[in-house]
């Protein structure tokens, strides 16, 4: 059975292109200039260097964001498996909320609390954005 995603219209191309923009640009900054900032939403249950799981994430965001600009043949696959990685890493918001630790500015258990409402809106944005949540409906037909 075939899926075919949804017409890949102008909001939801400029949508995918944003978000892989923000994917990538979020990658590079696990690499170069946020380290520390990341590194302090690692969950100190994750039995990794805490080092090797910012930068293995950041490389992976770099390369979903590239995916999502460039593999629009995939676009509904890149869409779940991007969905799929916002859901991989919420844990790590869970956790900078749980323990209150000050990184990106969230230095209270509000703003913290706020930035938890945001992780779903990402997940719906690559799905929608992708034609993916679409494509899986009309299976279901």
């Amino acid at each position: 059975m075939t899926t075919r995603p949804a017409p890949a219209t102008v909001p939801r191309i400029v949508g995918r292109l944003v978000l892989g923009a923000f994917l990538v640009f979020a990658g590079l900054s696990h690499l170069f200039w946020a380290r520390q900032e990341f590194a302090a939403q690692v969950p100190t249950w994750i039995p990794l260097d805490t080092d090797l799981v910012v930068v293995a994430s950041g490389v992976v965001e770099v390369v979903l964001g590239l995916a999502l600009i460039a593999l629009t043949r995939y676009r509904v696959a890149v869409g779940w498996i991007v969905a799929l990685f916002f859901v991989a890493v919420f844990p790590g918001n869970i956790s900078q909320f749980i323990t209150h630790t000050d990184a990106f500015g969230l230095d209270t258990d509000r703003a913290r609390g706020i930035r938890l409402l945001f992780q779903p809106l990402l997940v719906i944005w690559a799905l929608w954005a992708t034609g993916a949540w679409s494509a899986w409906r009309a299976q279901r037909r």
